[in-house]
């Protein structure tokens, strides 16, 4: 039986805590529409039917380590809540390795720290594998230095450029050499691996070019490391997700960022005001569709995310989107809106409010 809007807005109405993706039939194959505001995937109109493999309470996500902390401490209340009956895999293998598992059909859940790109997004289709895609918070990308450093309490954009782009690997090794006023002393870099989302995404809003970046540093995708090696080295420099200097607050310096338009700090307020740029930026999880109409511990443990995630969120360090986007989570979670918003390819300055007027308008 084919389901009318105004059928679907009364369900919502009268049951927002029994969210039915799980009973939605999406059969049509995946399509990409290269020309258009969104990257969707077609699909026949949602059909009620009963959920299978009932028996699989198991529930794998992977990908994003920054996104990792939120999805771990809705995982940890989630088992909780349900006793030991799902059986919830929380890994991390940056955004793009994360996407490789997801495309491939691997993992129920990604977690990513920039859209899926356009190379992911074929991959998934190849794959048949059909994604909703959901946005769960905003993050500051942080620039941190140890607590020992007197010299450095603010950094331009230029400085970071000059400091990570390819021309500087071998040459530009010294303080000094990226601000006169600095010491003539030797710095030790600490960023995140080429499968990290935060990679991508700090290249492209630094160096001006996705995935370009010297390559003598310490490259890890788990944060924790760079937080280690940072903490240890009065020289060190690195960058990483927001909910990582919280944690470590005592053991690392945060440095303000300049665009040009003065020197910021990363928080929450700075983020919510869209002065933090270009280093603000949302952070996602993407659903395989089929898993969640098939396994009821997946859909289960979505509609727990979203409905926790402004909490957790902010418990673990990051900015909490305003509650229309996670009402538009549900709503599209509900009508298997596969697809995303994004173009395939890095965007900056992102802001909140554009964020859910894209979600708004898919």
């Amino acid at each position: 039986m084919n389901v009318t809007l105004k059928e679907l807005a009364i369900a919502l109405r009268a049951a927002p805590k029994a969210i039915a993706l799980g009973t939605l039939a999406l059969t049509a194959s995946c399509t990409t529409t290269p020309n258009s505001s969104t990257q969707t995937q077609t699909q026949q109109s949602p059909q009620l039917t009963a959920a299978t493999n009932t028996a699989d309470t198991s529930v794998r996500v992977d990908g994003s380590s920054t996104v990792y902390p939120i999805t771990q401490a809705v995982a940890k209340e989630f088992q909780s809540t349900q006793g030991n009956q799902a059986q919830i895999s929380v890994d991390f293998s940056g955004t793009s390795g994360g996407f490789e598992k997801f495309c491939a059909g691997e993992i129920d859940v990604a977690g990513a720290s920039r859209p899926i790109l356009t190379a992911e997004m074929e991959a998934c289709n190849k794959n048949s594998v059909r994604y909703i895609e959901l946005p769960v918070a905003f993050d500051a990308l942080t620039v941190a230095v140890h607590p020992q450093n007197n010299w450095a309490q603010d950094i331009t954009v230029a400085e970071l450029k000059r400091m990570w782009e390819p021309a500087a690997e071998g040459k530009i090794t010294r303080w000094n050499q990226v601000r006169s006023s600095w010491p003539d002393r030797p710095f030790k870099l600490y960023g995140a691996g080429r499968q990290s989302g935060t990679f991508d995404y700090f290249t492209e809003a630094v160096v001006g070019e996705t995935r370009a970046s010297r390559n003598d540093y310490v490259a890890s995708e788990d944060d924790n490391v760079l937080v280690e090696g940072i903490s240890k080295d009065p020289d060190a420099l690195g960058y990483f997700g927001f909910s990582y200097l919280e944690e470590n607050q005592n053991k690392l310096k945060a440095l303000a960022v300049d665009n040009g338009a003065g020197a910021v700090i990363p928080s929450r307020q700075t983020v919510e005001n869209n002065e933090y740029q270009p280093l603000s930026r949302p952070l996602f999880i993407y659903v395989n569709a089929q898993y969640a109409q098939k396994k009821p511990a997946v859909k289960d443990f979505v509609n727990f995310y979203n409905k926790q995630a402004p909490t957790l969120v902010s418990s673990v360090g990051y900015v909490p989107l305003p509650e229309e986007a996670y009402d538009l989570n549900e709503r599209h979670f509900y009508t298997g809106k596969v697809g995303t918003v994004f173009e395939g390819e890095a965007e900056l300055n992102i802001t909140i409010s554009e964020l859910l007027r894209r979600q708004a308008k898919f």
